[in-house]
């Protein structure tokens, strides 16, 4: 465990030049930036310029490219528990000020809240955490402690299996780290119910994906439900389901519209996801008739619509991560394009495309450049009626725009 003492702590040196990024307070410094020192893995460091200037404090990562990641930049600032248990807090309080529909709510989001590598999502009663850097690793314990501290809750759920801790150095954790099952006695549930907007979703915390459920996009499910709604839109494809967050928002609209006709066809390659997604249907009371699932590859799918010369008047593409970093983005960008592409051409004229990207690699600039390129190839043209990101709990800052990950376009076809 780290001891806070900032005196005498190890020292790393900049390249000469490189110091600009943090006088930005940008809070990755990488291994090639440095010219000298080091630390153990998850240590504060002192971050000086070549020169010898006072940078940061930062958590030093041995393995990661990212080789160290800013706690502070004043110099003044002691690293100890009393930091960790102060930044938990402004982020929690912070959530207060946030207009979230939902009792599943993001209260940490990294480096958006200073706390680089730390995850922690709130479901209802029970909290999930990922430490997915060495420097949040290395202060676990303070910090599950300072977590439950500030909201009163008792259950602390990890699931640190995430791949990027392997580029940390770090092995797959998951389990209760507080409030688990006393010896004997029974576990705490892992299943849990959450409400967003007026729905009812379930999910699992030790086996969705991220710490569960993908409370990004609630806001836009919500735009979605009132697009639907709005336009009385009846055919409805959704594509890349997952557990049928945005299904459950078109069988919504419909409902609120008084469709009779609707139908909604949602496309996974996972069964127990598409399971859960039906369950939704029914936990929601939409009738299970207006709902089809497809276990199948949406690529497919869509080129067998097209053959079919099916059409839709609403369709949403919300992919898996194609790009992971920048190096990734050029064949990303070609898999975007296609989908959107065969997307645009099975959109009926005045229909509504609401199209994401969660890569990284894939700026919002670049994503808007796909989805046009898309639809010139498609002979197609639409109105961009909004351009969407992730909910104010999933923050981006001014400091870390690279905390825009997640992007989206509310696109209308031409009529």
């Amino acid at each position: 465990m780290a001891t806070g003492d900032n005196p005498g702590m190890k020292t790393i040196r900049l390249r000469p030049g490189k110091e600009r990024s943090l006088q930005r307070r940008h809070p990755w410094i990488f291994d090639s930036a440095i010219a000298k020192g080091g630390g153990d893995s998850g240590e504060t460091v002192r971050v000086e310029s070549h020169e010898g200037q006072f940078l940061a404090w930062a958590a030093f990562s041995p393995s990661s490219r990212i080789r160290a990641r800013v706690w502070s930049f004043d110099e003044a600032q002691r690293i100890d528990a009393s930091f960790f248990i102060a930044a938990c807090a402004r982020a929690i309080s912070a959530r207060g000020r946030f207009d979230i529909q939902s009792n599943g709510v993001r209260l940490v989001h990294g480096e958006s809240d200073g706390l680089p590598g730390l995850i922690v999502d709130r479901y209802g009663d029970t909290l999930v955490a990922q430490f997915t850097s060495a420097g949040t690793e290395r202060w676990k314990a303070v910090i599950a402690d300072a977590l439950l501290q500030e909201t009163g809750l008792s259950r602390l759920y990890e699931r640190s299996d995430a791949s990027v801790r392997q580029l940390e150095g770090l092995e797959s954790s998951t389990g209760w780290l507080r409030g688990g099952p006393a010896e004997g006695g029974e576990a705490p549930p892992l299943e849990l119910e959450i409400h967003e907007h007026q729905w009812r979703l379930t999910l699992n915390i030790a086996e969705g994906h991220k710490t569960g459920f993908y409370l990004d996009q609630r806001d836009s499910r919500k735009r979605f439900a009132d697009s639907v709604q709005r336009l009385g839109l009846r055919r409805v494809l959704n594509c890349y389901c997952y557990t049928g967050g945005f299904s459950v928002a078109a069988l919504a609209g419909q409902r609120a519209a008084g469709v009779q006709d609707g139908e909604v066809t949602s496309i996974d390659s996972s069964g127990p996801a598409l399971e859960r997604a039906r369950a939704h249907v029914a936990l929601n009371g939409f009738d299970a008739a207006r709902a089809t699932f497809l276990d199948a590859d949406v690529n497919a799918s869509l080129r067998q619509f097209l053959k079919e010369g099916r059409t839709f008047d609403a369709i949403v593409l919300d992919p898996p991560k194609f790009a992971p970093t920048a190096a990734h983005a050029e064949r990303a960008a070609r898999a975007y394009k296609d989908i959107n592409r065969l997307a645009l051409q099975l959109l009926e004229p005045g229909g509504m495309l609401y199209t994401f990207s969660c890569s990284g690699g894939i700026s919002a600039d670049l994503f808007h450049k796909i989805v046009a390129s898309a639809g010139a190839d498609a002979g197609v043209d639409g109105y961009i009626l909004e351009r969407l990101g992730g909910a104010p709990d999933h923050p981006m800052t001014l400091e870390f725009p690279e905390g825009e990950y997640l992007k989206g376009l509310a696109v209308m076809r031409k009529p």
